[in-house]
């Protein structure tokens, strides 16, 4: 059945969250404040409020809220519905400040320390595995057209420090003569083998070498290009709270969203990575761990989704 909530906060944010949940085909239908709600939790025709922090509150609103709160009606602020029923945390829709608050590395430092623990172990396990595959992929990649089997890249990491990382080559030699770019549907630079190793996310394999140095981790947001990163921290504000921690080799956004491909896609990724960020636990990495083997074997999520 479709679910009814009331949100208190200006048209402009009713429409941007209606938005929201049309994208994410939620069953629920958004209705704005009137001056005289039903204060009666019985008479009330809806799951609950939503408010908006930002939003100034009439005196006799906050009360008739305040009220139905103690009576056990859903009275919750617009940062955790989001988090309830959106699972990220879109930037246009909260403050700034309400997005910095519990996150980083130091509120789950053991549990971080347990997450490089589970790195080393499982990402030895798994490269070890690699190997044979790692060895085919590249003798098929020579032979489609004689360049080089590794591509190297520069990427940000965590608190901003470049690295490089190593992955199978999955465009032609010359596909970023006139600079860093990202990918596009149908981009003709890829080569035929390379869709494959894209689609199944064998390319990513080489990078298990730096999880073990520590430069990654399993699970975290996904390591930009310094080139890239420069132009969405003008676009995205507080975009480098994602390198707070180790970037991973699969996340929380690509688990549930396409291949980012334009400044959209990425403040679409960012919403993600903030709600990871927020909520990191093993519990969730193991998650994001079963819906990245599904997604290989579904061979989804690597094409780009262009604006």
């Amino acid at each position: 059945n479709e679910e009814t909530w009331i949100l208190v906060s200006s048209d402009e944010k009713l429409n941007k969250l209606k938005n929201e949940i049309k994208n994410v085909n939620l069953n629920i239908r958004l209705k704005t404040i009137s001056q005289n709600f039903c204060s009666d939790p019985y008479e009330l025709k809806c799951k609950g409020f939503i408010v908006d922090s930002g939003f100034a509150l009439d005196k006799d609103v906050a009360y008739k809220l305040s009220t139905l709160k103690n009576k056990g009606v859903n009275i919750l602020n617009l940062e955790n519905w989001c988090n309830r029923f959106l699972e990220r945390y879109p930037i246009d829709l909260l403050d700034d400040n309400l997005l910095m608050q519990d996150i980083g590395v130091n509120k789950f430092l053991i549990q971080f320390r347990i997450k490089r623990i589970g790195d080393i172990i499982i990402g030895s396990f798994l490269a070890l595995l690699s190997i044979p595959i790692i060895l085919i992929c590249s003798f098929l990649i020579y032979l489609e057209d004689g360049g080089p089997v590794f591509y190297k890249q520069i990427r940000t990491g965590q608190y901003e420090k470049t690295f490089e990382i190593v992955k199978l080559r999955t465009m032609k030699v010359n596909a970023e003569d006139n600079g860093p770019q990202w990918s596009k549907l149908g981009d003709k630079r890829i080569t035929k083998l390379g869709k494959i190793l894209r689609l199944t996310r064998i390319d990513e394999l080489p990078q298990l070498i730096s999880v073990l140095k520590g430069e990654m981790s399993l699970i975290g947001p996904r390591p930009e290009r310094p080139e890239i990163d420069q132009a969405l921290k003008t676009k995205i504000p507080n975009y480098s709270l994602r390198y707070l921690i180790r970037p991973g080799l699969s996340g929380w956004a690509q688990v549930n969203i396409p291949y980012g491909a334009s400044i959209s896609d990425s403040i679409k990724k960012f919403s993600y990575d903030i709600y990871y960020l927020k909520h990191t636990s093993i519990f969730l990495d193991f998650l994001i761990c079963l819906r990245t083997i599904r997604m290989v074997f579904n061979a989804r999520g690597a094409i780009p989704i262009n604006d």
